[in-house]
């Protein structure tokens, strides 16, 4: 893992994490590709998982791997049909979400 990627927790924040995954997530429900995988009666379960999941993983506390394990993200994601367009689709949100909140240069 690279230092910079050790160091985004500490540019934006627990907020900015909360408020990108929250963009991200605001796109889920409408979208044609991707809501079907998220059940409409955990999506907020998946909120939380993905936030706690990148603060981890960009140098903020370590919650996710605390309550889950070891993220183990090809087993956790096997039961789901991800192909080649549900990956950029993936992307593409994630990309408006970043968009949308404007993190900080440093970020």
């Amino acid at each position: 893992m690279d230092l910079l990627d050790t160091k985004l927790f500490e540019f934006i924040g627990e907020a900015g994490f909360h408020d990108l995954v929250a963009a991200f997530y605001r796109r889920v429900p409408s979208d044609d590709i991707l809501a079907p995988m998220y059940p409409a009666d955990d999506l907020a379960g998946a909120e939380e998982r993905l936030r706690e999941f990148l603060i981890q993983r960009f140098g903020g506390p370590m919650r996710y791997s605390q309550k889950r394990g070891h993220p183990r993200l090809r087993m956790r994601h096997g039961r789901f049909h991800i192909d080649v367009a549900a990956r950029n689709r993936w992307i593409e949100l994630m990309e408006a979400a970043l968009d949308e909140v404007q993190l900080s240069a440093d970020a």
